[in-house]
């Protein structure tokens, strides 16, 4: 009967750094699916995941292991047979609790499994059995036994510990080494939640300079803003020196009329382009205080577009005055030359009777 996975989740993996013991290698790029699986004919647990098509993960539960949750979405647990460390970043709290909670099941399960596994054989080796009080005595009686002298000679002497001695000094051996396993793991965990603190600190970065971008596009939108308003006032100021000149006037109303309608319109565009990137903005402090400072330059320049359209119309009054003034002035040139026309018509009837007069 082959393995068959209990439970699935989706992670990416890291491995401890082999070379320095303290950084993270990812050893997958995106997140894969991370599985636990129940070898029924060996009573075995495993933790086996697959990018592409090699495992990156096989790792055999042990009873002594222990999954440690380093912050809240990353958790490890170290591997002795192969000789590295697991870490996995989860996408949300709920799922690396679900995997923690699996973990320590399956390690139950295990230490179930081990303790079966030692009965199993036990019965079947009664002679073990038999002999196992025998040597157990034995070995306690050595463990309090004091160190040995002997003489090998004349002459000659030397001095051995007692198995007492080496035990107790095993045992010294054995709480450094957890010593310095808890010290590692320390340092793991430290790394572990520096891995996280430097990818929230990039995103916050990759926040700060998108927003600063869109302060930098504002700074231009408004100084496009300042030229369109600098060349409007330019041409107003041509069209007060042209009132004196009508025909000429009206052109410049005209291309002045449509500059106002052009800008008006980039207004609306860039209004909407302004409200689309503050719904983009991060709230951050110092982007606030530029967003207003920017908010109440486009205002000014709505103020001076306002004024410039009064006037505009003033400007616009004035060319229909100085109209009717000239339809008058015509009007009343018009009345003058018919009066000569007929001063004329006169003239050439008297002309006409005096040469009469004179031919009689």
């Amino acid at each position: 009967m082959g393995e068959q996975p209990i439970f699935s989740a989706r992670a990416h993996v890291f491995q401890i750094d082999p070379a320095t013991k303290r950084n993270w290698l990812p050893a997958s790029k995106h997140a894969v699916t991370v599985s636990f699986f129940y070898d029924a004919s060996r009573s075995v647990y495993r933790i086996i995941s697959v990018g592409g098509t090699k495992a990156i993960i096989n790792s055999t539960i042990t009873p002594n292991m222990t999954f440690t949750k380093t912050s809240q979405k990353f958790g490890q647990w170290a591997d002795s047979r192969a000789n590295t460390v697991y870490g996995l970043g989860f996408s949300t709290e709920q799922q690396l609790q679900q995997f923690a909670e699996q973990f320590k099941e399956v390690k139950e399960a295990a230490r179930l499994a081990r303790e079966k596994s030692q009965e199993r054989f036990e019965l079947a080796n009664p002679a073990l059995n038999i002999a196992a009080p025998q040597l157990s005595q034995e070995l306690s009686e050595e463990r309090h036994s004091p160190p040995l002298l002997t003489v090998n000679g004349p002459g000659e002497e030397k001095l051995f510990r007692s198995k007492s001695a080496e035990v107790e000094l095993t045992v010294e051996k054995e709480r450094v080494k957890k010593m310095l396993s808890e010290g590692s793991m320390c340092e793991i965990n430290l790394e572990a939640e520096l891995f996280t603190l430097q990818d929230s600190n990039a995103k916050l970065v990759a926040a700060l300079q998108e927003a600063n971008s869109s302060v930098e596009q504002w700074k231009k939108q408004l100084a496009e803003y300042q030229e369109e308003t600098d060349r409007l006032r330019d041409q107003v100021a041509e069209l007060e020196a042209q009132l004196g000149h009508p025909a000429a006037g009206q052109a410049g109303k005209e291309d002045l009329s449509r500059s106002v309608e052009e800008l008006e319109a980039l207004l609306s565009t860039k209004d909407q382009e302004i409200h689309s990137l503050q719904s983009k903005k991060t709230d951050v402090s110092e982007l606030e205080r530029e967003r207003e400072e920017a908010m109440q330059r486009l205002q000014d320049v709505e103020r001076r577009n306002t004024e410039l359209e009064d006037r505009i119309q003033i400007a616009e009054k004035t060319l229909a005055s100085n109209r009717e003034e000239q339809a008058q002035a015509e009007n009343e040139v018009r009345q003058v030359i018919e009066a000569l026309d007929d001063k004329i018509s006169d003239l050439n009837n008297l002309r006409a009777s005096l040469a009469k007069l004179v031919d009689k």
